[in-house]
């Protein structure tokens, strides 16, 4: 997101706690391994799916109410961190700013400053998604050395976790064995008794959120995130906010630019979310552009020697049918993985194999590979290695708060896709149809907000961010996790927006190899000029 790949923002993931939308391995493709349109556009769809029509988010008042004056006057204390150039701080931000004497949350910033000769341009904020996504380590990992060299000249590189995020006070829910059986879970369930063990762990999976983390729960939301932004950004000095976001941080910078388009500075969104559309909808969508990703990798597949999915003349519809009966195998017969831990290779833990590598065709060889083996070796560890980084889970049976910090955010920012599962098995064509393969796992995966301990705060709405500098939105064709239709909604929403399409494959466009589109952002934030209306770029 060189003859060694260029690190690639972290893609996004479909929407649940267990599988999060925004996806955020803060990985490299310089790592060996991973690490991070099917309907008519429902932009002003409200969750009651009614097609009324949502309201646009208000800005909030130009100056800086005075029970906040101290969050926005506080000295930052730096210190090295995190490898050669890099420092680090703490931040405190109210935990509701509604209520600002009622407690603090200590936020982890990490910055590398400017490296070049030149006019300097401020600070330059990243985020990579999720949501859950460590900023952080995709700042020191990714963005502080990876970005292209004349915009590290002339921006200090800035990252913040957001609140409930990684090291800024994270959400917490399950340990690492309870993740385990929390990832293994049937999410194809067959009859009435797995319904009941899927829908419990779900429940179960919400109640130890409220347990471990009651409080920080119900202040984890995109808007608060992006009011923490703008502290961050007064304590940095900066007039206004340079910000790049990818997949779900192109929902927190949108939301931003709602709420302070005053001190919207350049900001580039890409693999843009749609924030008018419901929880089901933003399920479905992803449902078909996984989908869309599938029928890709499958005619790439069928051209390679190595295709375990049938022969060369195979159509995607055939690939699909193999992938399926090979999943329902695994339903009755799970296989060996040579885990240490003794997982066996279950039909959820390998959907989300074949799921994490749809997100880039870098890694379509290492899925090739890793069929093999679970087809015709009854070996699982390929797989199982393609989930368990999906998961963001180490070799000790670790798991990053990732998957916590997905379902806290999203279920607070929207109501939940499904009231009961009953209503997931009435939408199960839907899903079926938008995708064969993918479709009733995502659908379950649906599930999990309705059991969440604390009430969605959020609800679909438009953003306009009028008298907002221009705005860069990019969108990829064949986008699997933020469909390029939402780019295109985002876009016409924008009062300042300038869409830049990637004609391709792949989740987000800046620094995946496309010169055309890298050089229009890097012009963008160098110069401040965006691209031409309608440009496009392969």
């Amino acid at each position: 997101m060189d003859t060694r790949p260029s690190p690639s923002p972290p893609p996004a993931r479909p929407r649940r706690s267990l599988l999060p939308l925004a996806a955020s391995r803060a990985t490299a493709r310089t790592a060996a391994a991973l690490l991070a349109a099917s309907a008519l556009l429902v932009s002003g769809c409200g969750a009651s799916g009614t097609g009324t029509v949502a309201a646009a988010l208000a800005a909030l008042p130009m100056s800086t109410p005075s029970a906040l004056s101290p969050y926005y006057t506080q000295k930052l204390s730096w210190r090295e961190c995190g490898g050669p150039g890099f420092e680090c701080a703490t931040m405190k931000v109210p935990l509701d700013y509604d209520k600002p004497a009622s407690g603090d949350i200590k936020l982890a910033v990490a910055r590398r400053k400017a490296t070049g000769k030149g006019k300097p341009l401020g600070s330059l904020l990243v985020n990579p998604g999720g949501p859950g996504g460590s900023a952080i380590t995709y700042l020191q990992q990714y963005a502080g050395i990876g970005y292209p060299a004349e915009v590290r000249a002339r921006y200090d590189m800035v990252a913040v976790d957001p609140r409930g995020v990684a090291r800024s006070e994270p959400v917490e829910c399950l340990d690492g064995r309870q993740m385990d059986a929390f990832t293994e879970v049937d999410m194809t369930p067959d009859d009435a008794k797995e319904t009941d063990a899927l829908a419990d762990a779900d429940r179960k999976f919400a109640e130890a959120c409220g347990e471990h983390s009651a409080k920080l729960l119900r202040h984890v939301s995109t808007v608060e995130a992006a009011r923490d932004m703008d502290v961050l950004r007064e304590l940095l000095g900066d007039k206004k906010l340079n910000y790049v976001g990818a997949s779900y941080g192109t929902l927190l910078g949108a939301t931003y630019a709602g709420l302070f388009p005053h001190r919207t500075g350049r900001l580039v969104l890409d693999g843009a979310m749609d924030p008018s559309l419901d929880a089901r909808q933003v399920n479905l969508d992803q449902t078909a552009g996984f989908e869309t990703a599938f029928q890709a990798f499958s005619a790439d597949c069928v051209k390679q020697a190595d295709c375990p999915l049938d022969g060369k003349d195979a159509t995607p519809a055939q690939v699909g049918d193999r992938l399926q009966k090979f999943f329902r195998a695994l339903d009755a017969h799970p296989i060996p993985a040579g885990d240490a831990d003794g997982r066996r290779l279950t039909e959820s833990l390998a959907t989300i194999g074949v799921v994490a590598a749809m997100y880039d065709q870098s890694t379509w060889e290492q899925l090739r590979e890793a069929l093999n083996a679970a087809m015709d070796k009854n070996d699982g560890a390929g797989l199982l290695a393609l989930s368990d980084s999906y998961y963001e889970r180490d070799s000790r049976g670790h798991y990053s708060n990732l998957m916590m910090a997905n379902a806290a955010v999203n279920c607070l920012d929207l109501p939940p896709a499904f009231e009961s599962p009953e209503q997931v098995e009435q939408a199960l064509p839907q899903f079926e149809k938008a995708s064969p393969v993918f479709g009733p796992n995502l659908a379950w995966s649906a599930l999990n907000c309705t059991y969440w301990p604390v009430r969605a705060t959020g609800e679909p709405h438009r953003i306009e961010a009028k008298g907002a500098a221009p705005i860069v939105v990019v969108g990829t064709t064949r986008d699997p996790a933020t469909p390029y239709r939402w780019a295109q909604s985002l876009s016409r929403q924008l009062s300042s927006a300038h869409l830049l399409t990637y004609e391709g494959d792949g989740h987000t466009a800046y620094g995946r190899g496309s010169a055309c589109i890298d050089s229009a952002i890097n012009t963008y934030l160098l110069h401040g000029t965006p691209p031409a209306p309608g440009k496009r770029c392969t």
